[in-house]
């Protein structure tokens, strides 16, 4: 049929409950229903259709099957197993860059930088990086043949620092030794102009741009000394961060073999479990074909029970009936002879003339005769001829017997299955062994150790190296700190300067305050300036030694290492020597880079992905459930268990309910038994006749007839105590068996046949529902352990691909190699000599500020100042050596 459609299981069900009312076939489902006028009727409708039901199906389909619609019991879950986690306290401890009060000038040195090299790293070959690359490729490959031109054109804009520095370093002291030699010969300073308001705006000038030179030298020093002293902080920690990353990241390599027979180890979670499972599977599956069989065999023994009841409780009301019947006929008798004689003396003395008003009690007495007349009612003695001797069969032990039976399930499959639990037991152990060829054929140790090998050298090397240059860390602290000391002197000598020649031009109307503070403030000038001169050589070698290194390590190695230029570089063929080509030395396929690499592995990628291990190595062929689950999945198919057939009812008990059911007890009539039990013992109420007499008795003026209607009145209440209460009795117990039996008779053949049909039918399919129910018992079972298998073997795949051969701590390696170069030295050195650089280059303005203002300082006499004239007088500045330097 098109789109999947199967209807062959309605046609079929369709033709085979042909025929049968109150039955309906829905799809694949079977609809039984009802109708009557009465609840009473309405399942006696059903429980008629329903056994037809299972008449017809019985020889032809099997209709119970609990298995069908039964799903996996979900009171036993797949348990969600968490494993150790691996790897996890071997990662790499990741390097940050420290926040600082000196970013901001950090930047500052960055774009400088970037002004000075303008070139950018190459990559490909293209105009200058073309030039570079050959530079590069030969200057590793080819030292000796490295052309000067090559790196002068590359390094132009150091090049051009270096001449701005040479000319420093020549132009200053040689400008500082003219000016000692002038001011020696008292031919430097020019001549002092007379005081007057002219000069005011030109020695203020000179004052503030000495002031704003000395505000930015002073900040520049207090730049250079911090940076100078985080450069000393953070060398150290950064050189014994080296090999402790280089350490770490070993121990992390070395850690991936132990990391898989720890994978391999953790097979002990899942094994555990399915062994633990084992050891209750039996009982498990016994009981749980109990629980779901033992509503149709409880509800057969106890149906079993209730015919058995029906029997005994039908046999005892039938002999009730007969003997009451029996007994009530014979009474009959014996009150009818009574009776006739006390009616016939009551009548002749009311009809007496001498009775006075007896005529009213004469009707009554009249109807002196027996009532009821039970020789009529149909007789039992047949069917209790029937039934005699029965039961033969004792029921109660067959209904013992067969619940015994039955609640032994769950003890037979544990007996049953004790072989198999053991062998499947027997199967794990093996998958245990078959695990382990897991770690011993897992093929990363073959590329972790070359490179494993690799960081050991590169820490034993480094070491040595690093505490030289911590070594010599030392010494350009040193040199830094008394480089910046000489400058933070100028900038002392400016400030006194200029605060001593302020104060001495305020006392200017007290000469001799005016001399003194005048002549230390120029002094103080001076003393700068000719520490400047002396000292600015040295500034000027260390800021460009610094500066070298520093900017070529920043523009060459940190900037190219943050965009992954670098990488480029090293994955181009040819660039890096044999010696150093990291393909070879790492055992890497040659379609391998380390810039893929190192973003894979910034990812967190495994080294399963990076290394590309699935073309020498089929992990999925290792990890394909099958071969670990084929074994233990076949002995649980080819389990069997056979369970013995129950019967419930044997030979004499089948005979009992069949003699029960053909007994007739259903035929009699007992509409009339109630229609006779309804007259009553005597036509009339004798009570009442003879309260009737007595009251006549005392009325009565003769008293002859009061003796007898007092005689009659006693024989009455004697027949009413003594026969007519005693047959009331017997007919309120008949009427009490013919209730139960024509309640019970109309149904009684139903029960016994549908009770016989389920005997029956549980019988035939209770040992094969008890194998479904196995089978399906044990392929939940089954799949509950292969999911155990699957969970493990899924985490072994993942944890393999990811977590113990983690590339992370690679990458992570690498960027602390970059944080600590080039973030944590790189950039408070760079920062150091930028903000010394400033100081030694502010000198210059600094001198001739400080030149120009000390004539302004110098004291003047009052007596060489004419205040109507404006012209100069010449005079001689003191020559230096009087400074006493």
């Amino acid at each position: 049929m098109p789109f999947g459609i199967k209807p062959a299981v309605e046609e079929y069900q369709q033709d085979m409950l042909t025929g049968l009312a109150g039955i309906s076939v829905i799809a694949e489902d079977i609809l039984v229903y009802r109708h009557g006028d009465s609840m009473v009727e309405v399942v006696a409708d059903h429980d008629h259709n329903l056994l037809c039901l299972l008449e017809r199906g019985q020889g032809t389909w099997v209709l119970l099957d609990p298995v069908r619609s039964q799903q996996c019991p979900p009171g036993n879950p797949l348990l969600v197993h968490q494993f150790m986690e691996i790897g996890a306290d071997q990662r790499v401890p990741a390097q940050h860059r420290v926040p600082s009060s000196l970013d901001p000038l950090y930047g500052v040195v960055r774009r400088y930088l970037d002004v000075v090299q303008q070139n950018p790293f190459p990559t490909v070959r293209r105009d200058i990086g073309f030039v570079l690359t050959e530079l590069l490729r030969v200057a590793l490959n080819e030292p000796s043949s490295v052309r000067t031109s090559q790196v002068v054109r590359y390094q132009a804009g150091y090049v051009i620092c270096a001449a701005i520095a040479v000319l420093f370093f020549v132009a200053v002291p040689a400008t500082g030794l003219c000016f000692c030699c002038c001011r020696r010969r008292r031919r430097c300073g020019g001549h002092i102009k007379a005081d007057r308001r002219s000069l005011t705006c030109q020695r203020n000038l000179l004052t503030f741009c000495l002031s704003l030179t000395t505000a930015i030298l002073l900040a520049g020093v207090i730049c250079a000394f911090l940076a100078n002293q985080w450069v000393k902080e953070q060398m150290e920690p950064g050189a014994r961060a080296v090999p402790a990353t280089l350490h770490t990241l070993r121990k992390n390599i070395d850690s991936i073999p132990q990391g898989v027979q720890s994978v391999v180890e953790q097979f002990s979670v899942p094994r555990q479990q399915i062994i633990s499972d084992l050891n209750n599977v039996s009982h498990s599956i016994g009981f749980t074909i109990h629980s779901l069989l033992k509503e149709q065999v409880y509800s057969v023994l106890e149906a079993i029970q209730g015919r058995a009841q029906d029997l005994q409780n039908s046999l005892h009301h039938l002999q009730i009936l007969h003997k009451t019947v029996r007994t009530l006929t014979h009474f009959q008798d014996e009150l009818g002879l009574a009776l006739r004689d006390r009616k016939e003396s009551t009548v002749s003395l009311l009809d007496s003339p001498h009775c006075t008003s007896c005529a009213r009690a004469l009707g009554k007495a009249q109807s002196l005769e027996p009532g009821a007349d039970y020789s009529r009612v149909p007789s039992v003695e047949q069917v209790l001829k029937t039934l005699s001797g029965l039961p033969k069969a004792n029921f109660p032990d067959l209904i013992d017997q067969g619940n015994s039976t039955f609640n032994s399930m769950p003890d037979l499959a544990v007996a049953k299955m004790a072989q198999v639990v053991q062998d499947l037991k027997d199967e794990v152990n093996k998958v245990s062994k078959k695990v382990q060829s897991i770690a011993d054929s897992f093929p990363v140790s073959d590329y972790t150790q070359p490179l494993n090998d690799a960081l050991m050298q590169a820490e034993n090397k480094s070491r040595p190296y690093l505490q030289e240059v911590k070594h010599y860390e030392k010494y350009r602290w040193i040199v830094g700190i008394v480089l910046c000391s000489v400058v933070l002197l100028v900038v002392a000598c400016n400030l006194l300067g200029l605060s001593l020649g302020a104060c001495g031009l305020a006392m200017r109307e007290d000469p001799s305050d005016y001399e003194s503070r005048g002549e230390a403030g120029a002094k103080f000038l001076l003393v700068g300036v000719g520490f400047s001169f002396l000292f600015s050589w040295l500034l000027i070698l260390l800021v460009f030694a610094t500066f070298l290194v520093g900017g070529n390590v920043q523009t060459l190695v940190c900037k190219n290492w943050a965009n992954q230029e670098i990488y480029k570089f090293i994955d181009t063929p040819g660039n890096l020597p044999p010696s150093t080509n990291l393909t070879q030395l790492l055992n890497l396929k040659r379609t391998l880079n380390l810039t893929s690499a190192y973003q894979e592995c910034k990812k967190g990628a495994g080294l399963w992905d990076v290394l590309q291990l699935r073309d020498a190595y089929d992990l999925e062929d290792h990890l394909h459930l099958s071969q670990y689950t084929r074994d233990f999945q076949k002995r649980l198919d080819n389990f069997n268990l056979h369970f013995e057939e129950i019967h419930f009812l044997d030979g004499a008990g089948r005979r009992d309910l069949e003699t029960f059911r053909q007994s007739g007890i259903d035929q009699l009539d007992y509409p009339m038994f109630q229609a006779e039990m309804q007259n009553p013992v005597v036509r009339t109420s004798l009570e009442d006749l003879a309260r009737d007499l007595e009251g006549l008795r005392k009325i009565q003026r003769n008293i002859t007839i009061a003796g007898r209607l007092a005689n009659e009145s006693q024989a009455l209440w004697k027949i009413q105590n003594a026969t007519v209460l005693t047959q009331e009795a017997l007919v309120v117990k008949l009427n009490e068996s013919v209730q139960f039996l024509s309640a019970m008779a109309p149904h009684l053949q139903l029960l016994l046949k549908q009770t016989m049909a389920e005997i029956a039918l549980i019988e035939t399919m209770l040992p094969v529902q008890a194998q479904r129910l196995l089978r399906h018992e044990i392929g939940c079972f089954t799949r509950k352990e292969l999911g155990y298998f699957s969970q493990y073997l899924n985490w072994v795949r993942r944890t393999l691909t990811e977590d113990v051969a983690s590339c992370q701590p690679l990458a992570t390696a690498l960027d602390n190699g970059r944080v600590i170069l080039c973030d944590r030295i790189a950039e408070p050195w760079n920062a150091f000599w930028f903000s010394l650089g400033c100081c030694t280059f502010f000198l210059i303005p600094s001198i001739i500020f400080a030149i120009k203002l000390t004539k302004h300082f110098r004291p003047i006499r009052n007596r060489l100042i004419s205040t109507a004239s404006e012209e100069t007088y010449p005079f001689h500045i003191p020559r230096v050596t009087a400074l006493k330097l």
